[in-house]
């Protein structure tokens, strides 16, 4: 009982010492503070009142009007169609199993004991799994064209694809652009310079409307394929000037070690120079991940439906129209949550790839 009293003791004294460390140091601070307390009682207070304790949760458009707080009821009554869009509503199932089954796949390969070669296999396989439930057309399944997905499925699907080819085409194009072959480095250069130079938004119309037009006659190109080479080229021309930051922050005696080894230009990039280079480049890498998964909301000017769009078309239900700052809410919670997630991955993956290193 002794030693709980002095343990509780000496955690309650550094309670007070951090507190007055960092809250209540100066008067300036203490004011700061208690506006802040303030803010928080006051706006905190309003928020939970009206997410929690006056909320509607019944899928009734009167009761929600007469009602002081949040209509979560819309969420209720919308979610299907905010979640899969136009997907067919018997069989959305489907895209349910398909994004269950894709991010549980993105989670086992964000774990180090599944970083064996028999893991691109699994994407593959999974990835062919993933099609064939989505658009049907065998064992049984009804053919839905690709133009009916949308919602989180969609986003994912642009999100995770973009991101898994995006990555090894910027490693390249970091790589031609500090190439010693001129042409080569030009072209780097070129492609580089003018992606980074135009919006995602110019990118995926060139891809929707002025890439048809140069392509034969009769020969056509999917729509949503389109877009996606589109967010996979503009988020490669990002991802290599974060790669070309990296490869510039190795030390010159690296490169000199490498050939000292006497290895080949791959051998060193692979085994030596790009390891420490990736590494020291992990957060605005995966500020460019979360960057480009919020940025899939601008495929609806090509007509695909991701989750952003799709929280729009419920909202224009007339019964439901007042009630669009739940649907917001709701969006962005899920694109936090993915975000987030995203976020404390790199965390993990820095601490953990920078032990064994000497600073």
């Amino acid at each position: 009982m002794k030693n709980s009293g002095q343990i509780q003791l000496g955690w309650t004294s550094q309670s007070q010492r951090w507190l007055k460390q960092n809250l209540f140091s100066t008067p300036l601070n203490t004011i700061i503070t208690l506006i802040c307390v303030y803010i928080l009682y006051k706006g905190g207070g309003a928020l939970l009142s009206w997410a929690l304790i006056e909320a509607t949760w019944i899928p009734d458009p009167k009761a929600c009007k007469a009602g002081a707080g949040a209509c979560w009821g819309f969420i209720a009554e919308k979610h299907r169609y905010i979640l899969f869009g136009t997907y067919p509503y018997d069989e959305q199932w489907r895209p349910l199993v398909a994004m269950l089954a894709f991010v549980s796949l993105i989670c086992a390969s964000l774990h180090k004991s599944f970083w064996k070669i028999w893991l691109l296999p699994l994407w593959i396989v999974t990835l062919i799994g993933l099609g064939i439930i989505m658009w049907g057309g065998v064992f049984g399944l009804s053919y839905v064209e690709n133009s009916l997905w949308g919602g989180l499925p969609l986003t994912l699907l642009l999100a995770v694809i973009g991101t898994i080819c995006a990555f090894p085409l910027g490693i390249f194009l970091a790589l031609g652009r500090r190439s010693h072959m001129p042409m080569i480095r030009v072209i780097c250069v070129g492609f580089i310079e003018l992606v980074r130079g135009v919006p995602l938004i110019s990118v995926l119309f060139m891809a929707s409307v002025m890439f048809p037009l140069f392509l034969p006659e009769g020969v056509t190109i999917d729509k949503l394929l389109r877009a996606q080479v589109g967010i996979i080229l503009f988020t490669a021309a990002y991802l290599a000037e974060v790669f070309r930051g990296g490869l510039q922050a190795i030390p010159s005696g690296q490169y000199e070690a490498a050939e000292g080894l006497a290895l080949s230009y791959w051998q060193s990039m692979r085994k030596i120079i790009l390891p420490q280079a990736l590494r020291l480049v992990i957060p605005p890498t995966v500020n460019s991940f979360i960057s480009m998964f919020k940025d899939t909301s601008l495929v609806i000017i090509i007509g695909l439906f991701d989750l952003l769009a799709t929280t729009k078309g419920a909202i224009k239900d007339p019964q439901w129209r007042a009630f669009y700052v739940e649907g917001y809410v709701f969006t962005a919670a899920l694109f936090f949550i993915f975000c987030y997630s995203m976020a404390r991955y790199s965390e993990y993956l820095e601490k953990d790839l920078k032990k064994g290193y000497s600073h």
